[in-house]
């Protein structure tokens, strides 16, 4: 099941990460990037070490059946991002969210040094995933159409930022006075969706970056939701619970999926079928199979 709610939280805070398996984020992305100061960028990957061989120890479990374990690394121009890597491996994250990637290449060398350090530590080859945050600059959103059709095993979904790229851009909005995203951000937005759809990944949305606003936020995730994507990006333990929801198939979705599978299951030469006087054919069937599966 792919999370729906992906929480930062800063690698430099035990009390916070401490408190992260509480939340009911269905992934935790300890962060080593924007949220820890460069003074403390080494100290946070000890913490953030200990925090990962901590839950590990306490919670064995697959990936898909417990709370998974990320980690943003430092972007790749920084120069940092291969100490993160050999500071906090031991911990086994289950996957690294790439900060401002500038391509499928960036995917590539960071592969490449996982490689060698999953087997430094005796992970299974490949088992840890990648996660790019693909839009934060103007020259990285450009490179998005380039991932479909690549070849990216550790590739687990795309997501994207409008809060760098706003920053890139000097753009003085992001949404309209309608509270929609403007043309620029739009258009990233879609073509994550695009990609990620094409690859058979999960597309994750981005932030809602004011996290005291709970009915923004609440149409933001349901409209997500609704677009296309698996889950959103979380920035406040607050906002887990109304990510969570707005992700969760109802109880008429699932029944509408269970009509679809069994009606196909009766009719196996069906090419299409009829039902609550809807057509219904196979497209309609394959996303009632994925509904039942994250259900």
């Amino acid at each position: 099941m792919p999370p729906r709610s992906w929480l930062f939280v800063p690698g430099d805070s035990e009390k916070k990460l401490s408190k992260a398996p509480e939340t009911g984020a269905h992934a935790i992305i300890v962060d080593l990037e924007d949220a820890v100061a460069p003074a403390a960028k080494a100290a946070a990957r000890d913490v953030a070490r200990g925090w990962l061989e901590a839950r590990r120890a306490a919670d064995p479990g697959n990936a898909d059946t417990r709370q998974a374990r990320w980690l943003r690394i430092n972007a790749i121009d920084t120069g940092l991002w291969r100490e993160d890597l050999a500071a906090i491996m031991a911990g086994a994250p289950d996957g690294i969210v790439l900060p401002k990637t500038e391509g499928p290449d960036q995917v590539r060398l960071v592969s490449t040094e996982l490689d060698a350090l999953e087997q430094r530590h005796g992970l299974a080859p490949g088992s840890t995933r990648l996660l790019p945050l693909v839009s934060e600059t103007a020259s990285a959103a450009l490179t998005i159409p380039a991932y479909a059709g690549q070849s990216l095993p550790r590739l687990a979904g795309l997501t994207w930022g409008a809060e760098d790229l706003s920053a890139v851009l000097g753009a003085t909005r992001k949404r309209d006075d309608a509270g929609r995203w403007t043309d620029t951000f739009r258009f990233v937005r879609a073509q994550t969706l695009l990609a990620a759809h094409a690859l058979e990944i999960w597309p994750v949305d981005t932030l809602h970056a004011d996290f005291r606003d709970e009915a923004g936020l609440r149409t933001a995730a349901e409209t997500a939701r609704a677009d296309g994507f698996a889950g959103m990006l979380a920035i406040h333990p607050a906002q887990v619970p109304v990510i969570n929801a707005a992700f969760a198939p109802t109880d008429a979705e699932l029944a509408h999926a269970r009509a679809i599978v069994d009606a196909f299951a009766a009719n196996p030469g069906a090419g299409t079928l009829q039902i609550d006087g809807r057509m219904i054919d196979q497209p309609h069937l394959k996303q009632a199979r994925q509904l039942l599966g994250i259900a």
